[in-house]
């Protein structure tokens, strides 16, 4: 069926409203429109659904995530009765429709007969993953797009462990929409019926109490946080997400009593209208809580992603402005300082370990390995971290005692799998005390890593290929990175070539080829002769080609010279 033809589908099926069908009919002379939200179904992967919103096969909508539940309620029936009768967690967050997508979520999988736990209203992703695990649900969906741009929205599914979708299931769910027709193979039912039929209830409260009580557990010193209550000050904004309520109640039960919230940015707003982009990882979204702390006289900003999943902090630096930490820098203190903690209070367990992925910084290692500590890197993505975490555990090898990916996710306790703002924060803000109590600030915490461990520095580049041809364009470049080995790079020979597809390891000296733990992804990585590891991988959610540069070295000014360096030769890559 060409794309014309499935336009003409969608007009004529009596399941579009008369909204829907009258924003198909405005785009009817619109050819490159018409192909671009027809030309072909929006992919399900590992990550679930991601894109924007509009009436299209191609984008976020009632049909496609009605479509994409029928699929994902065939292979949960495919369990059995009893997977159906442990049933599916629904969240959502702040987004425009997310809570129409979760309610037509949770009406297609009663329809299904298979029982929904649907929150009453927006809740952090952590939250979702917390009750698939603390109600023993098969499974749970969660209708976000994290930090992406407004016109975004996504569906993010989860198995029982409380970890997103492993691959298998993933493969399987979008195998099964492939089958599947979008609007006559789809079982729906009303919400309220689906209700009244006790298939469908309500969390809220109560399952609140239960995850903040998780949260506040991950505390190790609260003498530390006591010390310096009345004095140690914080602004926090959530990004008019949803993390305004469970975080500032977070740090008020922790014994905080400075918080100061960005009012415009505590407003639910899925048009994210006081910043360009609600992603802590940019720091001009900060403008609004910098200006409050410096009227304020505050010690840290604290900020999360809509989702309440990721989070980002600002600290005074040696001349008293207000910096940003990168997601390698706050995950890295952080790791020492629990380190450091855990063993001053008697908490640290036996055989611990920290996992971070391939992309983030090496420093974590170094870390790990000064303190005695077993070390990991898996793939990007918590669900790879959650993956590790339980192989580790379950097989006595190690227990994890902190995962972060270098994307501002971090992830503490074993109440969830998957990254949490809300524990982050708690963590976060509890190291920042403990600072305190000593006369330092984290931006010191950090300078006497960089003393201990060595400097590191990091950069991630995103090579944007717009347009219907860019994963064609992206599937080229890696093709060729493929054909054509790199010998050198910004003309620092390349020592080692690591294809994480085949998951080899060619060492360009002597040719020998060892296999690695980590395959099945499209990631390529050259490690340098000056000690850089240059990594080149495609998004999986976005039209783009993600490089990671991560550099060490002795002396601070010639690690940054040296990410300067690699960082002016990436774009070359899209030649």
């Amino acid at each position: 069926m060409s794309y014309r033809d499935t336009y003409e589908k969608w007009l004529n099926s009596p399941a579009l409203s008369a909204e829907e069908k009258a924003e198909l009919e405005s785009i009817r002379n619109d050819e490159k429109e018409i192909e671009s939200r027809f030309f072909g179904p929006l992919e399900f992967g590992t990550a679930g659904l991601r894109g924007t919103m509009c009436v299209g096969l191609h984008h976020m909508n009632r049909h496609v995530v009605g479509h994409a539940t029928q699929a994902f309620a065939e292979v949960i029936k495919a369990e059995g009765p009893e997977a159906c009768e442990r049933g599916v967690a629904i969240a959502y967050d702040c987004r425009n429709h997310s809570a129409e997508f979760a309610a037509q979520a949770a009406s297609v999988m009663a329809a299904n007969g298979i029982k929904v736990r649907l929150y009453d209203a927006l809740r952090p992703t952590p939250e979702l993953s917390f009750a698939v695990r603390q109600y023993g649900c098969i499974a749970g969906i969660n209708v976000t797009a994290s930090h992406n741009p407004k016109e975004y929205n996504g569906y993010k599914v989860y198995w029982s462990d409380g970890a997103q979708l492993p691959p298998v299931h993933a493969d399987t769910v979008a195998a099964k929409m492939k089958e599947l027709d979008i609007f006559d193979d789809v079982k729906t039912m009303p919400l309220e019926e689906a209700k009244a039929a006790g298939l469908v209830t309500m969390l809220g409260e109560e399952t609140d109490e239960l995850f903040l009580g998780n949260v506040l557990d991950q505390i190790i010193d609260r003498e530390a946080v006591a010390k310096v209550a009345d004095t140690f000050s914080i602004v926090y904004t959530p990004f008019h997400g949803t993390g305004y309520r469970l975080i500032p109640e977070a740090l008020r039960r922790m014994g905080m009593k400075n918080v100061i919230c960005v009012p415009e940015q505590m407003v639910i707003d899925g048009d994210f209208p006081t910043v360009k982009s609600p992603n802590p990882e940019n720091p001009e979204g900060f403008y609004l809580a910098v200006d409050l702390a410096k009227a304020n006289n505050c010690d840290l900003i604290i900020g999360s992603d809509p989702d309440a999943d990721r989070v980002g902090i600002m600290v005074r630096n040696a001349q008293g402005e207000y910096e940003v930490f990168t997601g390698n820098q706050t995950g890295v203190i952080l790791l020492d300082y629990l380190i450091g903690a855990r063993r001053r209070t008697g908490l640290m367990p036996e055989k611990p370990y920290a996992l971070t992925t391939i992309v983030s910084t090496p420093m974590a290692g170094k870390v790990c390995e000064v303190n005695g500590l077993g070390f990991a890197k898996t793939f990007t993505g918590f669900k790879f971290l959650a993956e590790k975490k339980d192989k580790l555990e379950k097989s006595g090898e190690g227990n994890v005692i902190f995962s972060f990916e270098e994307s501002y996710g971090y992830m503490l306790g074993d109440y969830v799998r998957d990254k949490d703002a809300v524990s982050a924060v708690a963590s976060i803000v509890e190291m920042a005390a403990w600072y305190a109590s000593q006369g330092k600030t984290l931006f010191n915490a950090l300078q006497e890593c960089y003393a201990k461990y060595g400097f590191y520095r990091e950069k991630t580049m995103n090579l944007v290929m717009p347009g219907l041809d860019g994963m064609t364009k992206m599937a080229a470049i890696m093709k060729g990175l493929r054909d054509e080995p790199k010998t050198e790079i910004a003309e620092t020979p390349v020592l080692v070539v690591k294809d994480y597809q085949p998951g080899t390891a060619t060492d360009l000296a002597t040719g020998a080829v060892t296999e690695m733990e980590l395959k099945d992804s499209n990631v390529m990585e050259y490690d340098l002769a000056d000690g850089t590891t240059f990594i080149i991988r495609p998004s999986g959610t976005e039209p783009k080609i993600k490089v990671y540069i991560l550099c060490n070295d002795a002396d601070e000014q010639a690690c940054a010279d040296k990410v300067a360096k690699y960082a002016a030769y990436a774009p070359s890559i899209k030649d």
